[in-house]
């Protein structure tokens, strides 16, 4: 879907997350800022330690915001006492990178999956088992076979299918996914995925999903949002960005992604140099030390994310196909 006149479901604001340890301070997320609509599904992509996990963290409240607001259905959760914040759990539902070890290995399936609904106390137990059963068969999995068996019974694939499980007894408006194919086999990513778009439209779910395989994000999202170092470089519809990319590290990445055709040249953006540290990251636009056109004023000004065509957002002084800089206005 795109864009409407709808409210978003989700708004996130200025987000920033800083560690703090002894002198040393590491803003993993700097000024991110996002909306996202009912029904959508917003791919976040980026290299290892961009801050696109922490980033999803922070929006369900699992990590402290250093400063910034996040608002979901109209409630500003940043502003919420941890008793209220607790109310809104069931509506956010997370599911983790490794299916393994997100489950606990001494409860049986059967009461991993019931757990939601014992916390927020759904339903008699009766009742329960047989939510939880009938929620085991829409996600593939026999409930016969798995309600008594431990997690490590079962293999990475029908662990994250027990996972999903789990998050969607909660009966959530908005479902992070955090890298949660990339601890698996190929063929097995494309049934997990398959299945998550089944239950996003039998559910009517949101989706925020995030991953670095750029071809897994591209087929599931509606919209892609780019991040390099704590900061959004740029935020479009699926076809568009992965068409016409604005910024040049939304290039470089799209070429180094791999296509299954032995006939097809690929011509591949190298980068030069090393990823800055995030503890000192560079002055101005974060990706100048690493961009093939990068000027002065890439140091001297952080650039902001603004539309350049109809929902299609960068932030970069100099974009792609512009040879001198461009002033960018955003939309009413």
């Amino acid at each position: 879907m795109t864009e409407t006149a709808n409210a978003p479901l989700l708004s996130v604001q200025d987000l920033v997350v800083t560690y703090v340890k002894g002198r040393q301070h590491v803003q993993a997320v700097a000024g991110v800022s996002f909306d996202l609509y009912p029904g959508e599904t917003l791919g976040l992509v980026g290299e290892s330690g961009c801050g696109k996990s922490t980033t999803g963290r922070a929006v369900i409240q699992l990590e402290k915001i250093t400063s910034g607001k996040v608002t979901f259905d109209g409630i500003e959760l940043t502003g919420l006492s941890r008793s209220q914040m607790r109310q809104q759990r069931s509506r956010l539902q997370m599911i983790f990178q490794d299916p393994v070890s997100s489950l606990n290995p001494r409860r049986k399936v059967g009461q991993v999956v019931a757990e939601p609904l014992e916390i927020w106390k759904r339903g008699e137990a009766k009742e329960r088992q047989e939510v939880v059963r009938s929620m085991l068969t829409e996600v593939g999995i026999d409930p016969d076979l798995a309600v008594g068996r431990y997690p490590r019974e079962f293999s990475g694939g029908q662990c994250q299918r027990i996972s999903i499980a789990r998050a969607l007894v909660a009966q959530p408006q908005l479902l992070v996914c955090d890298e949660m194919v990339s601890a698996l086999d190929v063929s097995v990513q494309a049934q997990i995925l398959n299945l998550l778009g089944d239950l996003k439209r039998r559910y009517n779910l949101t989706l925020l999903f995030i991953a670095h395989d750029l071809a897994v994000v591209k087929n599931i999202s509606d919209r892609v949002a780019v991040m390099y170092l704590g900061r959004l470089c740029e935020v479009g519809p699926s076809d568009t960005l992965y068409a016409e990319p604005l910024h040049p590290y939304t290039e470089a990445l799209l070429s180094a992604a791999l296509v299954p055709d032995p006939t097809v040249t690929l011509e591949h953006k190298v980068l030069q140099g090393e990823p800055p540290s995030p503890i000192s990251p560079p002055s101005g636009c974060r990706f100048r030390t690493r961009c093939p056109k990068a000027q002065d004023r890439c140091a001297q000004e952080v650039p902001e994310l603004r539309e350049v065509t109809p929902g299609h957002q960068v932030a970069c002084h100099f974009p792609l196909h512009e040879g001198t800089p461009v002033t960018l206005t955003t939309t009413a």
